[in-house]
Order: C-alpha cells, then structure tokens, then sequence
C-alpha cells in the first residue's frame, strides 16, 4: 500500500513539473512584432484589467506578457498576453 503512495506522489510531481515547464513558455511566442511595436506592462495591465481581472503580478516574459490576477469570480489565474495589443493568448 505505501509502494502506491510513493508512486503516486512521484507520478504528481512529474506531471506538475511537466505543466510548469510548459506554462512559462507557453511553447509558443504570443507574438513576433518587434518590441517597438508593443504596449507598456502598465498598457497590458489595464486592458486586463477593463476586463475584470485584478492585477497581482505583471511581467514580460520572452514574447509574452504574464500577468498573474483573479478573475471576477475570485480564482486566480494566469494570463498570456500579446504585447502588440493585450489580446490574451492564453488562460491557466
């Protein structure tokens, strides 16, 4: 019974660390527009925010803008933003 847990521990682990992995490179560029073409992360965090998101952690992240936030349910949730203009590429 212990040898169970142990495995299932360890298969979690990997899974999660797998998730991870591919959640912060999002394994595709949001965009490929020259950086003088993108907004501000201030820019980017408004129009989340004109969304109904709340804004807890912004950062641009390769060619993406990762901004961590609740939703207007109160869950949190992980945005992919393109930096041209705040469209959201992804949700996690």
């Amino acid at each position: 019974m212990r040898h169970i847990a142990v495995i299932a521990a360890v298969a979690a682990i990997a899974i999660a660390s797998g998730h991870a992995a591919l959640a912060g490179s999002l394994d595709r560029p949001c965009t490929a527009a020259s950086k003088d073409q993108w907004l501000t992360l201030e820019q980017l965090k408004a129009k989340a925010e004109a969304q109904g998101y709340k804004i807890s952690k912004a950062k641009m992240k390769n060619t993406c803008a990762e901004i961590y936030a609740l939703d207007a349910n109160g869950a949190r949730t992980e945005l992919f933003l393109d930096p041209t203009n705040g469209a959201i590429v992804a949700k996690m």
